[in-house]
């Protein structure tokens, strides 16, 4: 039986991004969003993560984050506690002009495991 603590953590990053991104002028947006392109490539590099994917509610979700609904989510395989504190500490270190990337979003992590459904018990009839 495998050891439980020995498997990756499963992290939900949820996304957000704040009103300081909406009040900027339309020329201004486009940096952001490189700036979270980049952010979005340094979690994909990085050693201990494994994206399993990225969802982008941005459809049904319009104006600032609060909380949920998110306005996108990532989905990720990391080996550890100290990994996903990494991914969330890119929004304090991706720069975006003058600021970094937390003046215009946020990130919350959702950890813990892959659901795994145990095998059926014998019937002992």
């Amino acid at each position: 039986m495998t050891e439980n603590r020995n498997l990756p953590l499963r992290v939900l990053f949820c996304c957000g991004v704040t009103q300081n991104f909406f009040d900027l002028p339309r020329e201004q947006i486009g940096e952001v969003w490189q700036a979270y392109g980049k952010m979005l490539a340094a979690i994909e590099a990085m050693d201990n993560v494994r994206v399993l994917g990225v969802m982008d509610d941005d459809r049904l979700v319009v104006g600032q984050s609060d909380g949920a609904p998110w306005t996108f989510y990532i989905m990720a395989d990391v080996a550890d506690f100290d990994t996903a504190v990494a991914v969330c500490n890119l929004y304090r270190t991706t720069p975006v002009g003058d600021y970094n990337l937390w003046r215009y979003g946020k990130i919350e992590a959702r950890v813990g495991r892959a659901l795994t459904v145990p095998p059926a018990a014998a019937n002992n009839a």
